[in-house]
Protein backbone atom coordinates (compact mmCIF):
# COMPACT_ATOMS: atom_id res chain seq x y z
CA UNK A 1 0.00 0.00 0.00
CA UNK A 2 1.46 3.24 -1.13
CA UNK A 3 0.83 6.29 1.38
CA UNK A 4 0.11 9.48 -0.58
CA UNK A 5 0.95 12.91 0.89
CA UNK A 6 -0.89 16.05 0.01
CA UNK A 7 0.86 18.10 -2.50
CA UNK A 8 0.77 21.55 -4.47
CA UNK A 9 -0.22 20.43 -7.76
CA UNK A 10 -0.30 23.72 -9.43
CA UNK A 11 0.60 27.45 -8.23
CA UNK A 12 0.45 30.57 -9.97
CA UNK A 13 0.68 34.06 -9.32
CA UNK A 14 -2.73 34.62 -7.59
CA UNK A 15 -4.22 31.09 -7.50
CA UNK A 16 -3.43 27.35 -6.22
CA UNK A 17 -4.01 23.95 -6.74
CA UNK A 18 -3.74 21.46 -3.77
CA UNK A 19 -4.11 17.79 -3.54
CA UNK A 20 -5.24 16.63 -0.28
CA UNK A 21 -7.33 13.42 1.78
CA UNK A 22 -10.58 13.92 0.75
CA UNK A 23 -11.74 13.67 4.86
CA UNK A 24 -9.32 17.03 5.74
CA UNK A 25 -11.66 20.18 6.37
CA UNK A 26 -11.25 23.23 4.49
CA UNK A 27 -9.47 24.72 7.53
CA UNK A 28 -6.59 21.61 7.53
CA UNK A 29 -6.72 22.41 3.12
CA UNK A 30 -6.09 25.96 3.91
CA UNK A 31 -3.24 25.00 6.69
CA UNK A 32 -1.50 23.31 4.51
CA UNK A 33 -1.51 25.33 1.45
CA UNK A 34 -0.02 28.59 3.48
CA UNK A 35 2.64 26.08 5.25
CA UNK A 36 3.58 24.92 1.49
CA UNK A 37 2.89 28.23 -0.03
CA UNK A 38 2.71 31.06 1.62
CA UNK A 39 0.40 33.03 -0.02
CA UNK A 40 1.46 36.31 0.55
CA UNK A 41 -1.44 38.30 1.25
CA UNK A 42 -3.41 39.44 4.21
CA UNK A 43 -6.10 37.03 3.66
CA UNK A 44 -4.35 34.15 3.05
CA UNK A 45 -5.41 31.60 0.61
CA UNK A 46 -9.09 31.36 0.45
CA UNK A 47 -11.00 27.95 -1.06
CA UNK A 48 -13.13 29.12 -4.55
CA UNK A 49 -16.60 27.79 -3.38
CA UNK A 50 -19.45 27.04 -4.93
CA UNK A 51 -21.15 29.27 -7.45
CA UNK A 52 -17.41 31.37 -8.21
CA UNK A 53 -17.49 31.50 -11.80
CA UNK A 54 -14.14 30.98 -11.79
CA UNK A 55 -14.89 26.77 -10.72
CA UNK A 56 -16.82 27.07 -14.32
CA UNK A 57 -19.60 24.64 -13.12
CA UNK A 58 -16.83 22.28 -11.17
CA UNK A 59 -17.11 21.32 -7.95
CA UNK A 60 -15.04 22.50 -5.19
CA UNK A 61 -13.55 19.26 -4.57
CA UNK A 62 -12.95 16.99 -7.73
CA UNK A 63 -11.72 13.65 -6.93
CA UNK A 64 -8.01 13.11 -8.01
CA UNK A 65 -7.57 11.09 -11.23
CA UNK A 66 -4.56 9.31 -9.81
CA UNK A 67 -4.82 8.83 -6.20
CA UNK A 68 -8.14 7.28 -4.78
CA UNK A 69 -9.12 9.43 -1.50
CA UNK A 70 -7.79 12.17 -2.13
CA UNK A 71 -8.99 15.39 -3.89
CA UNK A 72 -8.19 18.65 -5.50
CA UNK A 73 -9.00 22.13 -4.48
CA UNK A 74 -8.25 25.11 -6.09
CA UNK A 75 -7.39 28.12 -3.92
CA UNK A 76 -7.08 32.05 -4.70
CA UNK A 77 -5.16 34.65 -3.06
Amino acid sequence: MTAYKPEVTHHGLLDLQVCVPDYWTDAQALLFAELEAPCGTSMGWQIRKQGDKLLAGQNERVQCQSRDGFVHIMLDA
